[in-house]
């Protein structure tokens, strides 16, 4: 079975191999509802966040802001190395082979090394600001004294962003949603809104600093980060079970979660790149204005990928347990349910923005309507990728973790490859096609492996009707945009319609309080 390893004696019980999926759909519904709010929330901050920096900084220094906030974001992703799917994966794994007692030394092989990873690219990152600088800025060297001092800004808070991301990680791990929920979806996206907006405001009376907005966006980790480990430490006592623990299980529990964890530690940073190395070649072969607009338009993307990974981060852990038990079925059909519910979100607001992007764009300032056609690539890609499902956690859940790797570098090649060949020509479009590229490898290829391995695929009858209501309601919106207000009201009857292979009774409140 994929996803085996040694040390880990498999126990199994008849209650962990039953093959109904309904209960953990209830489960994975009732967090990941929880979560989706959260993270709608979380996007909308995050494009408001855009919007005031777009219109406070002007082009060139809201540019070098979202470099900064990209570099920043690429060093934190290689700070958790990997632990946020090994830090799921595996107290999911030994909670399902009955081994509990294991829990907390396999939280001390995930947590330390983080610390100090951290720490040291802290301070890497703050020695390469300069260059970092002068690479992203070189054509508006008048930005690069204050670009080094965001980018030094940030680097400070490099480690409250990993230690943040990990400790939050380890209470999904025993499933529990609401500390990611409220500390990382709310708290963190309000306290950053606030104090940008607060930036803001006081760029009205003095020159805006694109330092001191660094700080704004950065500073809410510190309080984030103390009640994460609170949680964290909270988790961990309810979960306690108490146990013999030996020195060859702990080094054996230690080389077996890094046995699995390495490869997704290089695929979660190449994973990051995709995300995030696109605006910085922009800046770098393009210039900081393209920088700017390419992050505006692409500022959808990012709440689509919250919707995404809310989902995933509920499904994460009973997709585990299932495929650890060797439960295919139950972990098909969460898998397919996770997808039509991603679907029935996501594809009705890639067809908007596609129908809308002029006017979207214009809410940002007159000087980002260039970025409408990479609305529309972007877009298009989106929708591909949403129809995949969380198809690269579920290749890492099957414990392919080598493959996800491979999956990744080989879509950030074509993403650099043709972004190098692109953006100097085309600019912000040219990085578009480059992460659409991405996109499409990096989803069909994992989806032809899951389907190999374990024969799981997330095109069930609920995922067929979410794409079809989509399409049918808001298809028609992309030629004639005033229809949109034909096809909201269409498109919740039709969801009504159609609760029962869109398994949406998992969200009733009665069944969002049953255990899962």
């Amino acid at each position: 079975m994929a996803g085996a390893h040694p040390g880990v004696a498999p126990h199994v019980t008849a209650a962990t191999t039953t093959a109904d999926p309904e209960p953990a759909a209830r489960g994975a519904a009732r967090g990941g509802l929880a979560n989706m709010a959260g993270s709608a929330l979380a996007g909308g901050a995050g494009v408001l966040v855009t919007w005031i920096v777009a219109r406070a900084l002007g082009p060139e220094q809201a540019g070098a802001f979202f470099a900064a906030t990209a570099a920043f974001v690429l060093v934190g992703g290689l700070s958790k190395l990997g632990t946020g799917t090994g830090l799921v994966y595996w107290p999911a794994r030994l909670r399902a082979t009955g081994q509990d007692h294991l829990l907390g030394p396999c939280l001390r092989a995930g947590l330390p090394p983080v610390i100090v990873c951290s720490l040291v690219l802290a301070v890497a990152m703050w020695l390469a600001a300069p260059w970092i600088a002068h690479l992203t800025a070189g054509e508006s060297p008048q930005l690069i004294a204050d670009h080094t001092t965001g980018l030094r800004v940030l680097a400070v808070f490099v480690p409250f962003q990993a230690l943040t991301d990990v400790l939050l990680t380890v209470t999904r791990g025993y499933r529990t949603m609401r500390p990611t929920v409220l500390l990382d979806r709310i708290l963190r996206s309000v306290l950053q809104l606030v104090a940008v907006s607060a930036a803001g405001v006081a760029a009205l009376w003095a020159a805006a600093s694109l330092p001191v907005f660094a700080f704004a966006w950065a500073a809410p980790y510190l309080p984030v980060v103390v009640l994460a480990g609170l949680s964290a430490r909270t988790a961990y006592r309810k979960g306690f079970v108490a146990g013999a623990v030996t020195g060859t299980d702990r080094r054996r529990l230690r080389r077996d979660f890094w046995i699995f964890t390495a490869p997704r530690a290089l695929a979660a940073v190449a994973q990051l790149a995709l995300q995030r190395v696109d605006v910085l070649l922009v800046a770098a072969l393009g210039g900081l204005a393209p920088a700017a607009i390419y992050a505006v338009a692409g500022r959808f993307v990012v709440l689509i990928q919250f919707a995404n990974q809310g989902l995933s981060q509920s499904v994460q852990p009973r997709l585990a347990e299932a495929l650890s038990t060797g439960d295919q079925a139950a972990a098909r059909r969460l898998y397919q349910i996770a997808t039509g519910w991603l679907v029935l979100v996501t594809w009705p607001i890639c067809l908007l923005v596609i129908a809308f992007a002029p006017w979207y764009l214009r809410l940002f300032g007159d000087g980002y309507t260039a970025g409408a056609p990479v609305v529309l690539v972007l877009a298009t890609a989106m929708l591909v990728a949403t129809g995949c499902g969380m198809v690269d956690m579920v290749l890492a859940m099957a414990g392919r973790t080598s493959a996800n790797l491979g999956n990744v570098l080989i879509a950030l090649a074509v993403t650099i490859g043709l972004d190098v060949l692109l953006i100097p020509r085309w600019g912000a479009l040219g990085a578009a096609i480059g992460l659409a590229g991405a996109m499409l490898v990096n989803n069909l290829l994992p989806l032809a492996q899951v389907y190999r391995g374990t024969r799981l695929h997330p095109f069930g009858t609920g995922t067929l009707s979410a794409a079809a209501l989509a399409i049918g309601c808001f298809g028609f919106v992309v030629l004639v945009p005033a229809a949109v207000v034909a096809a909201v009201p269409a498109y919740a009857a039709g969801a009504w319609l159609l609760r029962g292979p869109l398994m949406l009774g998992a969200f009733t409140m009665r069944n969002c309080r049953r255990k899962s």
